[in-house]
């Protein structure tokens, strides 16, 4: 059976052309509803751990949600053939390059379409030269911001290849679920995930795993058979490597019983953050190896299967994973002064959440505040898009809630809004409509390279703006952060009372680690928040509360570990 499946596409392989056949009908300018469907089918597929293909050859793929006959007819058709059959047709006539204009920021399909059919650009380095050579601006709609945007779109592109790395957000959850696996295997004693994603770093190349079993084979032929695994790259006695049908990469290492510690913290550990930790040691008489720590005088071995035992020999307060980059841990772990970091249970509520009142939001409101309950929140704030709440649909919106307030009496529900930056610095919801609202997002989404700070200093000052959302606008990966001068926007949060949010979206994690640590030197609170637009997505205030510890924030760094009455003692007061 293993090998059957393994013969199949994987997950990540058949929403790739979906995707890509999404992009062509952009390109056509096709109907936005078949454009939608096809993207949320790949997106389904992505999130799939069981084998679509297989699914789909058994007539049960379309009890999917997002999937339909259609495109089981058309999974089905990749199955057989390799490729969907109206994927072929519309490649064979679109240049491969063209397709790659869209993925540029502020490169929609039909730019893409007129660049490519008025200009005959059909690569990436010609629209580059076309860009230097201010041909861009003479097509309707271009100008030469539009050529310098491209530019260093392109510039950023060539500068962070994507060489294979995958967004933490699609690696955590997976990796920890294999881990739970793992352990109730019987041969298991430890097991953990290590690498960079233990550190919680933004994006990942491989899923690392370590263990200790009492039967080391045992346990690699099991994780070899798990009913997600679509290939086995490799597979020894204690190690093995095998890919997901999400096409996620898994290295499962078993190691001795008595090194696990050591082992474990070596497979953590950053290189930079390894090596300045041995240089340390060598100073002090020791060796460090991965599978112990030698005292070059006598000879002595310590082995251990604790990683804080390791750290606690050396001379170390025990260093969380997310610490471990070489950023002054060491020497602050030497001298007892490591932070208590913030945990997700210290987060008593959400504060910046969409529903399906948001054009691309996927949940009601209903199940997104039922959900809100479950989690255990004391609060949570819905904040649609400013632009999808007008003509009375706010005023309605505010009916729901207060409808809803009283199923969920424990639950504070506070009604909110993420409202739009406009490039001259104000925010684009009346102060009227601002002051019936409970809290309130304000973020820059058009034109965003227009004044970036100047804008977000005169919106704080805004007397209702309590937080700015993902302040510099980063999506990883694919577009760079823009020119903000963290620094002035830091002050003048102090100065008026406002605050900064790190924003948990996988491809965000905006504001990034090292600027939440400036921010916490400086005495700004941070806010914790998910920016979910669907229940599945709440999980990502998860991925903003590692994204803060990595800036080393301590709960008290945390604006939304409090009570709500605490924050609005905290917040400035409103006119």
């Amino acid at each position: 059976m293993i090998d059957a499946v393994a013969a199949l596409p994987k997950n990540a392989e058949l929403a790739e052309q979906f995707d890509l056949l999404a992009d062509l009908l952009e390109l056509e300018g096709a109907e936005s509803f078949r454009v939608l469907a096809y993207r949320r089918a790949a997106t389904r597929m992505r999130e799939t751990s069981g084998s679509i293909a297989e699914l789909a050859l058994n007539g049960r793929a379309k009890e999917l949600q997002g999937i339909g006959k259609t495109i089981e007819e058309k999974i089905v058709q990749i199955i057989e053939t390799g490729e969907i059959e109206a994927l072929a047709k519309r490649r064979a006539l679109v240049p491969e390059g063209v397709v790659q204009f869209m993925r540029l920021p502020g490169l929609g399909p039909k730019t893409a379409a007129r660049i490519w059919r008025e200009l005959g650009v059909t690569t990436l380095d010609e629209l580059r030269g076309a860009a230097e050579a201010q041909q861009l601006r003479g097509l309707s709609g271009l100008g030469p911001k539009s050529e310098e945007k491209i530019l260093k779109a392109l510039a950023f592109k060539a500068a962070n290849p994507d060489e294979g790395r995958r967004l933490l957000g699609e690696g955590l959850p997976a990796v920890l679920a294999v881990v739970s696996v793992l352990r109730e295997h019987p041969a298991t004693l430890h097991v953990s995930e290590a690498g960079s994603v233990r550190r919680r770093k933004e994006t990942f190349k491989d899923l690392d795993i370590v263990a200790t079993a009492t039967d080391p084979r045992e346990l690699t032929e099991y994780f070899t058979k798990l009913t997600w695994v679509a290939d086995v790259a490799a597979h020894g006695d204690t190690k093995a490597t095998v890919l997901s049908n999400e096409g996620l990469r898994f290295d499962l290492r078993v190691v001795p019983a008595e090194s696990y510690g050591n082992l474990l913290q070596h497979f953590t550990g950053s290189k930079e953050h390894n090596v300045a930790m041995r240089e340390d040691a060598v100073r002090r008489g020791l060796s460090i190896s991965e599978y112990g720590v030698t005292t070059v005088e006598s000879g002595t071995v310590f082995k251990t299967d604790d990683e804080d035992a390791l750290y606690e020999f050396l001379g170390y307060q025990p260093i969380p994973p997310e610490l471990r980059e070489n950023c002054g841990e060491l020497d602050a772990a030497r001298r007892g002064e490591l932070p208590q970091l913030v945990e997700l249970r210290d987060v008593r509520g959400d504060l910046h959440t969409h529903t399906h009142w948001s054009a691309d939001g996927k949940s009601t409101l209903a199940e997104m505040v039922e959900a809100a309950a479950a989690r255990g929140y004391d609060f949570y704030a819905i904040t649609d898009h400013s632009h999808y709440m007008r003509e009375g649909k706010l005023a309605r919106q505010l009916e729901e809630i207060d409808a809803l307030r009283d199923r969920f009496p424990k639950l504070r529900i506070l009604a909110g809004v993420e409202a739009n930056i406009r490039s001259n610095g104000e925010v684009d919801v009346p102060e009227k409509e601002l002051a019936r609202l409970d809290w309130v997002v304000a973020s820059v989404h058009q034109a965003p390279e227009n004044r970036p700070t100047d804008r977000v200093l005169e919106a704080m000052d805004n007397p209702y703006v309590d937080v700015i959302g993902h302040l510099t606008g980063r999506r990883i990966r694919t577009r760079g952060p823009r020119d903000v001068d963290v620094e002035r926007v830091v002050e003048k949060a102090l100065e008026v009372g406002c605050f900064l949010e790190v924003n948990g979206q996988p491809d965000r994690l905006d504001l990034r680690d090292v600027h939440a640590r400036a921010a916490k030197e400086a005495g700004l609170k941070l806010v914790l928040d998910s920016d979910a637009h669907e229940v599945r997505s709440q999980s990502y205030v998860e991925l903003a509360v590692a994204q803060a510890r990595r800036g080393w924030l301590t709960k008290d760094d945390v604006l939304n570990t409090r009570t709500w009455k605490q924050i609005e003692k905290l917040r400035r007061k409103r006119p």
